[in-house]
């Protein structure tokens, strides 16, 4: 299910729509285009699968704008089904974006992203599980 990038839209509280490019799927070194929403601002991300390793993991990173961002949603067995972690990170050369772009006001834009992503965590992951067991 998260492999199919075009359905994130239905789980995410940002990301309303993704969409392969150029006919990708689900492989490293795919990528994607993704449509985020927020009341204040509309943007879009290209991203580059990093990681698709079935049952295990599957991540991308954001490289438009070069934020390099990582997105990971990883799989373990458990009891009955399957835990579903998902983490988001942004590496020292996506704060030096952040710098360049905003450059006094860039510890704050990082935090405003930072809070947003990990707000979003727990609702995304609600919403696949209720997919998931629809």
């Amino acid at each position: 299910m998260v492999a199919d990038v075009t359905r994130m839209g239905e789980w995410s509280p940002v990301c309303t729509a993704c969409w392969w490019d150029e006919g990708d799927g689900p492989h490293v070194g795919a990528k994607f285009t993704g449509h985020n929403e927020r009341p204040e601002r509309t943007w879009e991300t290209r991203s580059e699968v990093v990681t698709a390793d079935r049952g295990r993991q599957f991540a991308w990173v954001v490289v438009e704008p070069p934020t390099g961002a990582r997105w990971a949603y990883s799989f373990a067995a458990v009891d009955g089904g399957t835990e579903v972690t998902e983490t988001w990170e942004l590496p020292p050369e996506g704060s030096a974006f952040f710098e360049s772009m905003f450059a006094d006001d860039a510890a704050k834009q990082i935090g405003i992203r930072s809070d947003g992503a990990k707000n979003g965590i727990e609702a995304t992951l609600t919403a696949i599980k209720g997919a998931a067991e629809a």
